[in-house]
């Protein structure tokens, strides 16, 4: 399986630019005023789709990749993360109470997903910290 590595990291990669991308539209469009359009159906049925390929993937990678490069803990941090990001997304998207609640759980996301994104290109939990410190 590991002669697609490749390709199951494009498709891990793509998913990943086009989950933040959707969630960074329906943030916008919920802090337009429109959350019955962010919040839709299609739009919706389409987050879940994209979602549901990129964890696919993640899965797929994480069974490919020897255990030794997930030796230093990045990958831990990550899901950590991630669960973080869901939460902050869920209060962003819908269930905050105020719309200063909602913009402080959109911006909040956003920065969590950056520093998800700096771990998995420095692959070390400390990320973008640790890429500055280490120069």
């Amino acid at each position: 399986m590991i002669e697609f590595y490749p390709q199951i990291k494009w498709v891990h990669v793509a998913s990943v630019m086009a989950s933040v991308t959707l969630f960074a539209l329906r943030g916008l469009l919920v802090q337009a005023g429109r959350p019955r359009w962010a919040m839709a159906a299609p739009v919706r049925y389409l987050s879940y789709a994209i979602d549901t390929t990129l964890l696919t993937a993640a899965f797929m990678l994480l069974t490919i990749l020897p255990g030794a490069m997930f030796a230093n803990g990045w990958l831990a941090a990550k899901i950590v993360l991630l669960i973080v990001y869901i939460g902050l997304g869920s209060f962003a998207l819908k269930r905050g109470r105020t719309p200063r609640v909602r913009l402080a759980c959109y911006l909040v996301a956003l920065a969590v997903f950056g520093f998800m994104y700096s771990i998995a290109r420095a692959h070390h939990p400390g990320g973008i910290l640790w890429m500055l410190l280490a120069t």
